[in-house]
C-alpha cells in the first residue's frame, strides 16, 4: 500500500537531516516514492510503500518525530494522478 506521511515541521533542518539519514534504514519491503516540502518548509508530504501504516509510523517517528507532527494515511492509489509506481 502507499502510505502518506503528512507533516507539520517544527525544525526543517533537523527534520530533513534525520530523514536523509533514515533513508538507508527503511523497513524491509518499504520503498520511498516521494519526499517534498512546501517552499517555506512548514509542511512535508512523504509517500512510502509498505505493508502497514503502523510500520511507516514507527519508522518515521523514530527518526524525525521530534521535529514534526505527522499524520499517516493510506493513499487512494486507484484515484491518484502521477503517483510513482
Amino acid at each position: 500500500m502507499y502510505v502518506m506521511a503528512v507533516s507539520t515541521v517544527s525544525d526543517q533542518d533537523k527534520f530533513w537531516s534525520a530523514l536523509k539519514k533514515a533513508y538507508v534504514q527503511l523497513p524491509q519491503g518499504a520503498t520511498w516514492k516521494v519526499a517534498v516540502a512546501s517552499k517555506d518548509g512548514a509542511k512535508s508530504v512523504n509517500i512510502i510503500t509498505h505493508d502497514s501504516i503502523d510500520g511507516v509510523r514507527d519508522f518515521f517517528e523514530t527518526h524525525a518525530g521530534a521535529y514534526a507532527t505527522t499524520e499517516y494515511f493510506e493513499a487512494d492509489a486507484l484515484n491518484a494522478v502521477g503517483l510513482p509506481q
